[in-house]
């Protein structure tokens, strides 16, 4: 699984990037199917104003989480956690 993480409008910390990465590696083992993996971090406007979008591509579908937060690690926790249902409902349909 190749992990490419990108930051919009601001520059992430090290100590950032490795949270996300090791919060998404987690991803792999719901699926030996996921292919790239792109997360994107971004700020809004809004009171809750840090973004986390996860895209991947399982199973011939892509798979494309958003989740907004007051802080980036809890997005990218809520958008992995959503993501590994997504894959995991995925899974099953494939199966049927």
């Amino acid at each position: 699984m190749e992990l490419r993480i990108k930051s919009l409008k601001f520059d992430a910390d090290q100590k950032l990037l490795d949270y996300v990465e090791k919060k998404v590696s987690k991803l792999s083992r719901f699926s030996e199917h996921l292919e790239d993996v792109e997360v994107v971090l971004s700020l809004l406007e809004e009171p809750a104003n840090k973004a986390a979008k996860i895209h991947t591509h399982a199973y011939g579908h892509d798979l494309i989480i958003e989740r907004n937060a007051s802080s980036f690690e809890d997005a990218v926790s809520a958008a992995v956690d959503a993501m590994k249902e997504k894959i995991v409902r995925t899974k099953e349909k494939i199966k049927d």
